[in-house]
């Protein structure tokens, strides 16, 4: 097999539950060795968040998946110096506790680049590790209230609706992966001593992507307010039901792309019409624009539809749930949904590798591992401890 991306890069993962451990396992996926540092006899706290199955975390091999278990106490001054140790080793080190934790245990960024002056130190926190809010618990979902999201999401009649998942979570672990390669490029790229600190807030990374929200209260003095699909934005767009009572979800961003759906809809007379022949004036008549879509996709159903607006180059999706997903001859092709083998679940399923490398491609090298399952081989090959020394360290309780 082709060598992945990142072969020889070593990480220390000293975070929990998702955004963080998200970015380490990306990295992990293209063939950094992740070295998981959990709390004796308890684990990451993602071990203990469902759904489970026989007792068995079931999220716990998507996130931890191309990593190796190392328990350290960080409560005990050898389970800090031991972190030194492995800080020395590695390139990178991600953290994601409330800043100002490490420095205390003295294992701040400025002890740790004494060590290592070539360490990254990607830290991750809801506000991050400067300003009056530094100091305050975060956690992904009010970061995404904090961040103006969850703001616009929901109807404009009813309360706003958080994401029912830990969105902010991913998109900070996707920001954790990149720092690490930009961070990576640049101190490989340059003299000797240039490892950084990297400071990640939650929030700031839906914030963003908010450009659009910056731009129209800056220029506009508006604050926009709740309303589903891209309101605002382009028309039309939004979700549709079908003839069959399926929902689907169509944009037309530009107008070369609206102009396409006229011609489906056998209406290019709309080409013509001042209330909609483009998409700024469409959006001061969406109301009608989109009662006409409305009434024509109620024609079709779903499977036609699909094909029919897709020969015409309509941007146009069902919208699926899982098993959908499961059955769908696109996600089978570009094997977005992969099996392993889990040493007691026997075959699972977990979300496949992205992107797709042509000549590099990441891949799954081990399944999530036991709690301190690599503690010996850890200890042993990078630190030289002895079999003696480890089982005492054991027994101490300081892994």
């Amino acid at each position: 097999m082709a060598n992945t991306p990142l072969e020889g890069v070593k990480v220390l993962d000293v975070s929990t539950m998702i955004a963080a451990p998200y970015g380490s396992v990306l990295l992990g996926d293209f063939g950094a060795e992740i070295i998981k540092v959990e709390m004796p006899g308890k684990g990451d706290t993602l071990r203990h968040v469902g759904p489970f199955k026989q007792d068995e975390p079931l999220r716990w091999p998507g996130l931890s998946r191309n990593k190796k278990s190392l328990t350290l106490d960080l409560h005990t001054q050898e389970g800090v110096d031991i972190l030194k140790k492995l800080a020395s080793e590695v390139d990178i080190l991600i953290e994601n506790f409330r800043p100002g934790t490490l420095e205390k245990w003295g294992a701040g960024y400025d002890e740790l680049k004494r060590i290592n002056p070539e360490l990254l130190m990607i830290r991750v926190s809801g506000y991050g590790q400067t300003g009056p809010y530094k100091d305050k618990a975060g956690f992904g979902t009010p970061a995404t209230a904090f961040s103006g999201f969850t703001y616009l999401q929901g109807f404009s009649d009813r309360h706003p609706v958080s994401p029912s998942f830990s969105l902010t979570d991913y998109i900070t672990g996707v920001y954790v992966a990149f720092a690490a390669v930009t961070g990576l490029y640049h101190r490989d790229m340059s003299e000797k001593g240039t490892g950084q600190m990297i400071d990640i807030a939650l929030y700031e990374t839906v914030f963003r992507m908010m450009e659009f929200l910056v731009a129209e209260f800056d220029q506009h003095g508006k604050v926009r307010e709740r309303a589903p699909g891209l309101s605002g934005h382009s028309s039309p767009a939004g979700t549709f039901m079908t003839k069959d009572g399926h929902w689907v979800v169509l944009v037309t961003s530009t107008d070369t792309t609206f102009n396409r759906l006229a011609k489906a809809m056998d209406r290019e007379d709309l080409l013509e019409d001042d209330r909609f022949y483009t998409n700024s004036v469409r959006l001061q008549h969406d109301e009608q624009m989109r009662k006409i879509v409305e009434d024509w996709m109620k024609t079709k159903d779903r499977d036609e539809l699909m094909d029919y607006l897709g020969d015409h180059g309509v941007p146009v999706s069902p919208i699926l749930n899982i098993q959908d997903i499961f059955k769908n001859p696109q996600y089978q092709a570009r094997d977005n949904i992969i099996e392993l083998e889990h040493p007691r679940l026997g075959k699972i399923k977990t979300p496949g590798i992205v992107p797709k490398f042509e000549k590099t491609p990441g891949s799954v090298r081990n399944i999530s591992p036991d709690l301190g399952e690599n503690n010996n081989e850890v200890l042993s090959s990078m630190l030289g401890y002895s079999e003696e020394e480890i089982s005492e360290l054991k027994e101490r309780g300081v892994i």
